[in-house]
């Protein structure tokens, strides 16, 4: 497993694309440049990520749009087939699947996985969800537990999922919500191992859960001290080692890069305030029952520009020595990588690849691709 936690590279800082799956990607605005989520682009920010070194591509896992004047994220590919084609054409990129565990049956899901991991001969990942949001399971028919039943719920279909990557064979599987007879399951995980799993469950049971049973586990970075953000990371890792375990963290940024500060914050400026799309924010915020009553208005506010943002994340703006010195940072503190958001992933990668990693390998944080 160091090898796969490790990405197969010596790249001591990780970086990552999330969010290309989904139309407009992270970023809800109404600038035309913003991101089509569809195949095709998909397909050629892959190999592009891929011959530039980037080390992981992370989906998001949606069903249902949210609206407003873009129907935000209302177009979304599947991930673990997404996976799948993208593995497909691709020789060195780690690409994640995001799964909902109660809408997946683990056998199914097992067979799933091993199947794209053999694919790109050990580059899949699987990035497991237990919840989200109530309207998507209600297309499934299937009802939402409680909070702590979800992880409940969580650990049970994880167990189940290992134990058929495991060389066990005509096992039965007695849970109290899942139940297997005689289950037999070939081919195993690519190599011997398993899968990269990730997690990041926010709420204290759900921290406790990723840290029990994760390789990686998504935090999020503070926006005003590296100092709090290494402090959670090293509480993280401790209580991984109580468990006999060793644990990345990762975060998520939301990254625009321009030649100057100036034209970075006047691109920000421009496509996350003036263009963005303030009423699929409010829609967002509605599912979240973030409301001004709740929150208070100076919170509220800063909640809706942090949507509107990339559906929350570390606002990175600058030129390419800010950016590189934010996300050196981020390391400094102890992430072992970041996942980052642009608004149109294809266009804004060349410049990020020409002029932000080579700045990061000046800094031993990467190698050359």
């Amino acid at each position: 497993m160091r090898e796969r936690m490790a990405m197969n590279n010596s790249n001591v800082l990780k970086i990552g694309l999330f969010g290309a799956n989904c139309s407009s990607g992270r970023a809800v605005t109404k600038v035309p440049e913003r991101w089509s989520g569809n195949w095709e682009d998909n397909l050629r920010l892959a190999c592009m990520a891929d011959e530039a070194g980037i080390d992981f591509m992370l989906p998001i896992g949606r069903w249902k749009g949210y609206g407003g004047d873009t129907d935000y994220q209302g177009e979304t590919l599947e991930t673990v087939t997404w996976a799948s084609g993208l593995l497909a054409s691709t020789k060195r990129l780690v690409v994640f699947g995001t799964v909902h565990a109660p809408l997946f049956h683990p056998v199914i899901a097992a067979k799933e996985f091993v199947t794209a991991d053999h694919i790109g001969a050990g580059r899949f990942g699987l990035n497991l969800v237990v919840g989200w949001n109530e309207d998507e399971f209600d297309m499934f028919g299937v009802k939402q537990r409680d909070h702590e039943a979800r992880y409940e719920y969580g650990q049970e279909w994880l167990d189940a999922i290992k134990l058929i990557w495991s060389d066990a064979e005509d096992f039965d599987f007695d849970g109290k919500f899942i139940k297997l007879k005689g289950v037999r399951a070939k081919p195993k995980p690519y190599g011997g191992t398993r899968p990269l799993i990730m997690n990041a469950g926010a709420s204290p049971t759900g921290r406790s859960f990723a840290i029990r049973n994760c390789d990686a586990f998504f935090t999020h970075a503070s926006r005003t001290s590296l100092d709090e953000t290494a402090k959670s990371v090293r509480a993280a890792k401790e209580e991984a080692r109580a468990h006999g375990r060793e644990l990345d963290v990762y975060t998520v940024g939301v990254v625009t890069c321009r030649p100057t500060q100036k034209e970075a914050d006047a691109y920000f400026e421009y496509s996350v305030v003036e263009n963005a799309d303030w009423s699929a924010v409010d829609g967002i915020l509605a599912k979240r029952n973030l409301t001004l009553e709740k929150l208070g208005e100076v919170e509220f506010k800063r909640q809706r520009a942090g949507y509107a943002m990339g559906n929350g994340g570390l606002r990175i703006v600058g030129d390419p020595d800010q950016v590189a010195d934010m996300l050196a940072g981020l390391s400094k503190a102890g992430i072992r990588g970041v996942a980052v958001s642009l608004v149109n992933y294809a266009d804004e990668l060349p410049y990020f690849r020409d002029e932000v990693l080579p700045r990061l390998e000046r800094m031993g944080l990467r190698q050359p691709s």
